[in-house]
């Protein structure tokens, strides 16, 4: 790697955020199979899936059997997504590397998405950070951060004092998450500048939909501000159930593109990332949002028309006809 190049962290969600809002149950030997997959690309963390209920979150009810039949591969963190003490004890005993935990900076979201009061989620989830303890590492992701699509603008600092409580509890990483793609560039700078130094040695990263088309300008605004951590979901797959109006992540393989040509080093191989998204029509059975899939990289290059070189030779008499015409 280039001296100057700088290094960001890509994390794959579409086994949980992707798979989540699908309404096919895709079979849980398939899901391994995607899973080791993607752990062959050089990203260096996956969310495998959620530990939490089969009746709200049913394309995620094999959680154990899945966990148990990927196959690990050194330097790649599988993570998992739970709720409560219930949820944390099941992803320990499937040997999840971390535990993402999830609180919503909206009430309002918070009790559609979890059944709980704020209050209520935050009580639960310092207990899964006691619980945990030297077994696996705690991230929190903090949904609706940059504004409700039920209650509209959130107060940051209401993100805030619910990050600076978990970090206190000693939680890994903090990820603030655009759950229903509403912010815009000025606001992730705005609110990404500075972070790093409110929480030396958290691990930040930023949850970035694309239900409104910004969702790789609020990626860029992010890395502007120093963030080198980003969750994406292969397609551009996923959404809340819980959320009105969400639609997809960002696109893994169309972020991971972006950032390789803004000189980032990612670590992740490309093309290996587009041949998992060219089987996703057929495992989820409709079409999926990505661009870069379909069209290649930058770098991409096409074979001559099949006729080039007759083309030329008729380009070539025309000039010379013009050339004779002119003298």
């Amino acid at each position: 790697m280039s001296e100057s190049k700088r290094k960001v962290h890509v994390h794959e969600v579409f086994m949980r955020d992707g798979l989540q809002n699908e309404a096919v149950f895709v079979p849980t030997d398939e899901k391994a199979r995607m899973v080791d997959a993607l752990s062959r690309t050089g990203l260096t963390k996956i969310e495998v899936t959620s530990f939490t209920s089969a009746s709200a979150i049913p394309a995620l009810r094999d959680a154990d059997a899945l966990m148990q039949r990927i196959e690990r591969r050194p330097g790649v963190v599988y993570a998992a997504l739970v709720l409560n003490l219930r949820g944390a004890q099941r992803a320990l005993d499937a040997r999840a590397d971390e535990l993402n935990l999830v609180v919503s900076a909206s009430e309002t979201h918070n009790l559609a998405n979890t059944r709980m009061t704020r209050r209520q989620s935050r009580h639960a989830l310092r207990e899964v950070c006691r619980l945990a303890g030297e077994h696996a590492k705690v991230a929190l992701s903090i949904g609706t951060a940059f504004g409700c699509p039920m209650e509209g603008a959130v107060l940051f600092d209401d993100v805030l004092d619910i990050a600076d409580e978990f970090v206190g509890s000693g939680v890994a990483g903090i990820t603030l998450c655009d759950t229903t793609g509403m912010a815009d560039p000025a606001q992730v700078r705005k609110a990404c500048a500075g972070l790093a130094g409110r929480w030396p040695g958290v691990a930040l990263t930023l949850h970035l939909h694309d239900t409104r088309g910004m969702g790789l300008a609020n990626a860029l605004a992010g890395l502007e501000a120093g963030i080198t951590r980003f969750d994406a979901s292969l397609g551009g797959l996923g959404g809340c159930p819980f959320a009105p109006g969400a639609s997809g992540n960002i696109c893994t393989e169309d972020l991971v593109h972006m950032l390789e040509a803004v000189g980032c080093d990612t670590g992740v191989d490309l093309q290996a990332l587009i041949d998992c998204a060219a089987e996703l029509p057929g495992i989820v059975g409709h079409e999926i949002r990505g661009q870069v899939w379909r069209a290649g990289s930058a770098d991409r290059r096409y074979p001559r028309p099949a006729d080039f070189e007759q083309i030329v030779e008729r380009a070539h008499v025309r000039e010379s006809m013009q050339a004779a015409v002119g003298s």
